[in-house]
């Protein structure tokens, strides 16, 4: 009789041991149910209205959106590098570019230009480097097929469209910067066999001439980079 009630003590445990582990898996379900939820809302009606800066999570959304913080820290680190590549790269090269009005202008900005053409190209390989981390950690994510489309689409706009704008573009800007970089320098050797009065410059050789104008050629041929980096500022 003991061995009856005992085996069905030990039944009876068992039962209430399974209904406690459904309960804690189907807790757990819930929860990312409505973490995904959450995240998928947070997506549509924050992120894809925010056009490239994007607001870093609060406390409490890290708490709604658990395991996704990952999925969001993608995108927030790549506009990161990319209002880093705008305002510490291409705003200071703008700025000193459209500055120059005169030939004598080459020469008074060309030691700030070069700063701020150096600092580009540092830029322009981070920036290259975050894009490629972005991309290898997006193709590791395992994510739902109810959120997978919306995320794909705020890469898009986050990551690959600023990424394919922004790439092509620095090292051209570079490379104009650095034009007017070797005008100015071109102008500062001359010393006393150049002459600068306005838009006017003379020269007292031919070879001066054909040098220079050389390289205003080649800032002429690259202007339009200017134009671009302009409008993505």
């Amino acid at each position: 009789m003991k061995r009856g009630i005992s085996r069905l003590h030990s039944a009876f445990l068992l039962s209430l041991l399974l209904l406690a582990s459904a309960l804690i898996l189907s807790g757990c379900g819930d929860k990312t149910a409505d973490q995904r939820k959450a995240f998928i809302d947070f997506l549509q009606n924050t992120i894809m209205r925010s056009g490239e800066r994007i607001p870093a999570l609060s406390e409490d959304q890290k708490q709604k959106f658990g395991p996704y913080v990952t999925d969001y820290a993608i995108l927030y680190g790549f506009a990161q590098q990319v209002s880093r590549a705008k305002q510490d790269g291409i705003q200071p090269v703008v700025a000193e570019l459209t500055a120059i009005r005169l030939p004598q202008d080459y020469i008074t900005h060309r030691d700030s230009l070069r700063q701020a053409s150096g600092a580009l190209g540092v830029l322009s390989q981070q920036l290259q480097s975050a894009k490629s981390q972005a991309d290898s950690s997006k193709a590791g994510l395992k994510q739902p097929d109810d959120l997978k489309p919306l995320y794909e689409k705020a890469y898009n706009q986050i990551v690959t469209q600023p990424a394919s704008q922004l790439l092509p573009l620095l090292p051209g800007l570079q490379s104009l910067s650095q034009s007017a970089v070797q005008a100015g320098d071109f102008l500062q050797q001359q010393g006393n066999n150049v002459t600068l009065n306005g838009v006017k410059v003379k020269f007292s050789s031919q070879q001066q001439v054909d040098t220079y104008n050389g390289l205003m050629n080649a800032l002429a041929q690259n202007s339009q980079v200017l134009s671009q980096a302009q409008k993505l500022q």
